[in-house]
């Protein structure tokens, strides 16, 4: 693009922006914030395209002021870090909405195809969670508790190993995006062939109820933020794949930037993943309903985090923001 066609292009919101930090505007932090990542992705564009120009200049001033408004009342670290989850990034997850869909659709196709491996082939299941797995688990089911194995170990130490791992899979989720889309888009299907082997075996033992009963109950949330990991690591991807107007260095530092922003925010859902497995998912004689109970509001706890509060949370700040922001 010419740099007059951008500057025609994007004018108007950048005099608005600036009018309404220099005028105190009633615009609140969560519209400064998303309008000052509109503003430093138009100058990543411009220092890409239009080095040492005069438009160059202006949004680097603008951007300096923009980040001055931001910090000049910064508030202690806790209360930015409740921020981040709190509206910082529902606010700007919502454009990615579509990269978890597909990511969504990579992990179910995959335990599709992982369940129907296992029921066709005995040996299957065997072969992606291994002999003494399955052994041991055998003779769980023949004395009557399949998921005895949930059962090892101190509460504590169960609770540290499984979170750090979890947090570790997600993490190499989204670090494979470096080699591409294709790398998270291997991590998703090896996880999610592995669910599906996994979820099938219980069935042909014909224990599927006793046993999900009980792994869905840590489960929903570790399986729901490792989806989201994957899509982390495919805006990493993709941004190395689809530069868009963008530089393929500026496209991949911004998905690079963007997929570490998504990834951080699995952090406390594996914490609270990791504590139902290590304390909760134990005690197998629990009653149906209360194990139905905290499936269900787990499920309702990610829907609502990841889906509905970024799209109920941006049409708040449009509102709010059409007087004085136009995009």
């Amino acid at each position: 693009m010419r740099e007059a066609a951008f500057v025609r292009q994007n004018k108007e919101k950048w005099v608005a922006f600036e009018k309404a930090m220099n005028l105190n505007a009633h615009m609140s932090p969560d519209q400064l914030a998303n309008a000052y990542i509109k503003l430093t992705n138009d100058l990543a564009y411009a220092q890409t395209y239009y080095a040492d120009s005069k438009t160059l200049l202006y949004l680097n001033s603008l951007a300096s002021q923009a980040h001055q408004k931001l910090y000049k009342n910064k508030k202690e670290r806790r209360n930015r870090i409740i921020d981040f989850w709190k509206t910082e990034f529902p606010l700007f997850f919502k454009q990615y909405h579509p990269t978890l869909l597909l990511a969504f659709l990579l992990f179910a196709v995959s335990a599709a195809i992982g369940s129907i491996s296992s029921l066709y082939d005995d040996s299957f299941v065997r072969l992606i969670l291994g002999d003494a797995y399955i052994n041991e688990t055998l003779n769980n089911i023949a004395m009557g508790d399949p998921t005895a194995i949930y059962k090892g170990g101190s509460e504590i130490g169960s609770f540290l190993g499984i979170t750090i791992n979890n947090i570790r899979v997600a993490f190499l989720a989204f670090a494979f995006g470096v080699i591409t889309s294709i790398g998270t888009a291997y991590i998703l299907f090896s996880n999610g062939v592995m669910l599906g082997a996994f979820i099938t075996f219980f069935y042909t033992q014909q224990v599927f109820f006793e046993a999900n009963k009980q792994i869905w109950l840590h489960g929903t949330i570790e399986i729901s933020v490792i989806v989201v990991a994957g899509c982390a690591g495919l805006i990493m991807g993709n941004s190395i794949l689809f530069p868009k107007t963008f530089s393929r260095r500026v496209s991949f530092m911004k998905g690079a930037k963007d997929g570490l922003k998504v990834v951080v925010s699995t952090v406390p859902f594996f914490i609270l993943a990791g504590f139902i497995e290590g304390f909760i998912t134990r005690y197998s004689n629990m009653s149906v309903w209360l194990a139905l109970t905290i499936i269900g509001a787990s499920f309702s706890l990610i829907v609502y985090y990841y889906i509905l509060y970024p799209i109920l949370l941006n049409r708040k700040n449009e509102r709010k923001g059409s007087a004085v922001y136009r995009t």
